[in-house]
C-alpha cells in the first residue's frame, strides 16, 4: 500500500511540473511539443480511459457515404522473369519503372463491417486496367476504434484484448487545435502479421483520435498507413486523408506503391443513445440491400483520361503529368509494332507460330473476356502452386478453368472443367460442373456434375466385414474388388423462403472393373446405378442483399442444417435397390473477431440393404482432387485410411477446428513473423470396427503454405501419425 501511494505521489509531482511548464502555451492553436522521459510506459489510469473511449466510439457511427479519390504511383525497383507468372500482377512494361493510378468512387459503410465501393472512374498508366497484387480497400478499412483493422487481419492497439500483446509508449505532449494531446508509441511485444507498430496521437480530453501512424507485414507485403481523422464533429471518428506506402516483395522482386487518399463524406448516420451496432435478429432486418446498393456499372465507367481530368479534385505535379503523356506516346508504338508483328508472322512456318502458342500456355495464366460470350480463365499448365500433398493422398495435381457468363438481368452460367492427377495411385480425375442460374432472386439453378470419383468397393465386403472381430480385424487380409467409377448428377435447387433451399435431383453411376473367372464366382464386373435425390438444407436468419436481380447470401448467427436423402431404384438396367440418408450440422463462428471455431457433426445410414450396392456417402467421403486448404474447413480426416469411408452402412461423427494467430507458437516470436494463422483440429467417427476413431491435429497458415500434423488414434491406440501440405500463395 506505502509503493502505490509512493508511486501516485510521483506521478501527480510529474503532471504538476508538465502543467506548469505548458501553462504560457495552453490556448494557442500552434503545436507545442514536450518530450517525456525516454521508454515512459504509459499509465494504466491512462490506457483504461483509452480502452474505455474506444470501446465507445467503435460504435458511434452507423453508416456513411464518401466519395473517395484515390491516387498511386508504383514504382518497379526489382524485377525478373517470375514476376509475369504472378497471377493478377499488373502487366509491367519491359522499360517503364513507375507508373500512375487514379480513381474516383462512392463509398458506403454499414456497421459493423459492411463496405461497398462503386468505381466511378479508373485512369491508369499501366497497359491493362485489370491487373493488381492487392486490394487497396483491405488497407483503406480501418476503424481505428474497433477490435481489428484492415478487414479483420491486424488486432488493433486500442483494444483491451489486445494489450498482452502490445507495448505502450508516452513519446511526447502536444497542442493542436487548441488541444492538449499524447502521442504514444505502439510496440508489439514480438514480430507478428497480426501486429502493427508506429504511433498514436490523443486527445487528452476525450481520448479521440487525431492521428495514426501504423506499419506492419502482411502476406508478401510491408505496409505503412498515416491518416488523418476529420475535424468536424461529423467526421471526428473518421478518417478524411490516408497515405499508404506498400512494399510487394516476392523472389527478388520488388514493387513499390505509394497511395493517396481523400475522402468526402456526403453523409454520416451516428447510432442512437443506448442502440447496440450490430445486426438485430428480427426478420426485417434480414434485407441487407441498403448496405449493398452500389455496384459498379462498367458501362458508364470513365476511363478516358481527358474525362477524368475534369472530374479529379486535385491537380496532378508535373512529374505525374509526364506519365500519362509517356503512355500515349508508348501507345502509338505499341499499335505500329502490333503491326508489323502480325506482317512478321505471316512470313513465319506455322509450326514455329503453335510451338510458341505452346509455350505461352504452359507458363502463363488466361482471363479472356467476351462481351457477348462471357469470361473465361485459366491457369497455367506448368505452376507447382497447383501440388499439394497428405499422408492419405500422397502428392496430387490439379488443373482448373472456369467459364462464367453473367447476363443483364442477373442470370449467370458457370461451367468448370478439372483434372487433376494422384502421383502415388498414379490415377487421373476429371469433372465438369456446370451450373445455370435462370431464377437469380431464388437460387433457381440447374447443375449437372460429370467426372470419374473414388474406386469404392460394392457392399458385398460389408458381409466379409461384419464377420470379422474387432480384435483381429484388417484390410490387409481382405479380397477386395475395387470399381472405378463415372458419375453424372443432375440438380435442380430453389430457395424456397429465405435460408431454406430444395435441392432435387438424380444421381447416375457406372460402376466396373476388369472381369476375371474368380470375380465373377462372387460379384459382376459391371453395375449401373439410378437414384432419384432430395437435399434440404436451412440456415435460419439468413442476411442477405440484392445486387439489381440477384439474391446474394451473406451470412447467419446460427449453424446450417442438412438432410440428404437418396433411393436406389431398379430402372433402365439399373441394379440394387437402397435408401441413403445423411444428416449434418455446421458452423463457423467468430469469435472476438480474428479467432474463429469451426465445427461439423453428421450421421450417415443405408437402409434397405436387401441387394447388392455401394457405400458411397456424400457428406463422409475420400477427396481426390483437394481444392486447397480450406476445403477441409468443415471437416475431414486426415489420417483415415480411405478404405474406411465405404466399409460401414452407418457412421456418426463430428470435426472442430480452432483457428487463431496465437496458440502454441506465442513464446517464439520469431517464427511469428512468419506465420499468420494457428490451428487445432479434434475429429472423432463412430462405426463399426472403430469405436472410436480419434484424430488431433496441429496447423499453421502461411501467406505461402499450409501445413500440418495429424495423429490418428483407432480404439484407443495411436496408429498412424502424418501431415498435409498446400501451397497457398495468390489463392487466398
Amino acid at each position: 500500500m506505502r509503493c502505490m501511494f509512493k508511486y501516485l505521489r510521483i506521478e501527480l509531482t510529474h503532471l504538476l511540473l508538465l502543467i506548469v511548464c505548458m501553462m504560457p502555451f495552453i490556448g494557442k492553436s500552434e503545436n507545442i511539443i514536450s518530450l517525456f522521459p525516454k521508454d515512459r510506459v504509459v499509465p494504466d489510469s491512462i490506457l483504461g480511459k483509452v480502452y474505455s473511449s474506444a470501446s465507445i466510439y467503435s460504435n458511434e457511427v452507423k453508416g456513411f457515404k464518401a466519395n473517395l479519390y484515390l491516387k498511386g504511383v508504383v514504382t518497379v525497383h526489382h524485377r525478373n522473369r517470375i514476376i509475369k507468372y504472378i497471377p493478377s500482377m499488373f502487366k509491367l512494361e519491359d522499360s517503364i519503372s513507375n507508373y500512375m493510378h487514379e480513381s474516383i468512387s462512392e463509398l458506403q459503410y454499414t456497421a459493423p463491417s459492411i463496405y461497398d465501393r462503386k468505381i466511378k472512374a479508373m485512369v491508369s498508366t499501366f497497359k491493362s486496367q485489370k491487373g493488381r497484387v492487392f486490394d487497396i480497400m483491405d488497407y483503406m478499412k480501418f476503424n481505428i476504434y474497433s477490435s481489428s483493422l484492415m478487414g479483420d487481419k491486424v488486432m488493433s492497439p486500442l483494444n483491451s484484448q489486445s494489450k498482452i500483446h502490445y507495448k505502450y509508449i508516452l513519446d511526447s505532449w502536444t497542442v493542436i487545435d487548441n488541444k492538449n494531446c499524447y502521442k504514444i508509441r505502439v510496440q508489439p511485444k514480438y514480430k507478428s502479421t497480426k501486429l502493427v507498430e508506429g504511433y498514436i496521437w490523443l486527445y487528452a480530453d476525450d481520448w479521440s483520435v487525431y492521428s495514426f501512424d501504423f506499419s506492419g507485414e502482411y502476406d508478401l507485403v510491408d505496409f505503412r498507413i498515416k491518416a488523418f481523422m476529420g475535424n468536424t464533429p461529423q467526421t471526428k471518428y473518421l478518417p478524411c486523408y490516408m497515405d499508404i506506402d506498400i512494399h510487394f516483395r516476392f523472389l527478388k522482386n520488388h514493387l513499390q506503391m505509394q497511395y493517396s487518399g481523400w475522402m468526402d463524406y456526403t453523409e454520416v448516420k451516428f447510432a442512437e443513445q443506448g442502440e447496440v451496432m450490430r445486426l438485430k435478429k428480427d426478420r426485417n432486418k434480414y434485407n441487407l440491400s441498403s448496405s449493398y446498393t452500389l455496384t459498379c456499372d462498367t458501362s458508364r465507367l470513365v476511363t478516358d483520361i481527358d474525362s477524368f481530368s475534369r472530374m479529379r479534385p486535385f491537380p496532378l505535379t508535373d512529374e505525374e503529368e509526364l506519365m500519362y503523356k509517356d503512355k500515349i506516346e508508348r501507345r502509338t508504338e505499341s499499335r505500329q509494332k502490333q503491326i508489323q508483328d502480325s506482317i512478321d508472322n505471316l512470313n513465319k512456318p506455322k509450326s514455329q507460330v503453335f510451338l510458341g502458342q505452346v509455350g505461352d500456355a504452359l507458363i502463363n495464366s488466361y482471363d479472356i473476356d467476351l462481351p457477348k460470350v462471357g469470361s473465361i480463365n485459366c491457369s497455367p499448365i506448368i505452376n507447382p502452386l497447383l501440388l499439394s500433398y497428405s499422408h492419405r493422398n500422397g502428392i496430387s495435381y490439379r488443373q482448373s478453368y472456369k467459364y462464367n457468363n453473367l447476363f443483364y438481368d442477373g442470370r449467370l452460367l458457370r461451367i468448370a472443367p478439372q483434372i487433376g492427377f494422384n502421383f502415388t495411385k498414379k490415377e487421373l480425375y476429371a469433372k465438369v460442373d456446370a451450373e445455370y442460374v435462370y431464377n437469380p432472386r431464388k437460387h433457381g439453378a440447374v447443375e449437372l456434375h460429370v467426372g470419374n470419383g473414388n474406386r469404392i468397393y460394392s457392399s458385398v465386403v460389408l458381409d466379409q466385414l461384419k464377420a470379422m472381430p474387432d480384435s483381429t480385424f484388417s484390410f490387409d487380409g481382405l479380397d477386395l474388388d475395387y470399381f472405378k467409377d463415372i458419375y453424372v448428377n443432375l440438380s435442380h435447387n430453389i430457395e424456397i423462403v429465405n435460408g431454406l433451399s430444395l435441392w432435387t435431383g438424380l444421381s447416375m453411376h457406372w460402376r466396373y472393373t476388369k472381369s476375371t473367372p474368380e470375380l465373377d464366382a462372387r460379384v459382376r464386373s459391371r453395375y449401373n446405378s439410378f437414384a432419384p435425390r432430395l437435399r434440404v438444407e436451412w440456415t435460419p436468419g439468413m442476411y442477405y442483399y440484392m445486387n439489381g436481380n440477384r439474391k446474394v447470401n451473406v451470412g447467419s448467427y446460427y449453424p446450417t442444417f442438412i438432410a440428404d436423402y437418396e433411393r436406389g431404384i431398379r430402372v433402365f438396367k439399373s441394379s440394387g435397390e437402397y435408401e441413403r440418408l445423411e444428416l449434418s450440422a455446421e458452423q463457423v463462428i467468430k469469435v472476438r473477431n480474428i479467432h474463429h471455431i469451426a465445427y461439423h457433426i453428421g450421421c450417415g445410414f443405408f437402409l434397405n440393404q436387401e441387394d447388392m450396392y455401394f457405400v458411397d456417402y456424400v457428406n463422409f467421403s475420400n477427396r481426390n482432387l483437394p481444392q486447397g486448404w480450406n476445403d477441409d474447413i468443415g471437416g475431414t480426416f486426415q489420417m483415415l485410411d480411405s478404405r474406411w469411408y465405404n466399409a460401414s452402412s452407418h457412421y456418426v461423427r463430428g470435426n472442430m477446428t480452432y483457428e487463431s494467430p496465437f496458440i502454441l507458437l506465442y513464446p517464439v516470436s520469431k517464427l511469428l513473423s512468419f506465420i499468420q494463422k494457428e490451428r487445432i483440429y479434434a475429429g472423432i467417427l463412430f462405426m463399426p470396427h472403430l469405436n472410436p476413431y480419434f484424430e488431433v491435429g496441429y496447423g499453421i497458415g502461411t501467406h505461402i503454405f499450409d501445413a500440418g500434423i495429424f495423429v490418428g488414434n483407432e480404439r484407443g491406440k495411436f496408429t498412424s501419425i502424418g501431415c498435409k501440405f498446400t501451397f497457398e500463395l495468390f489463392n487466398k
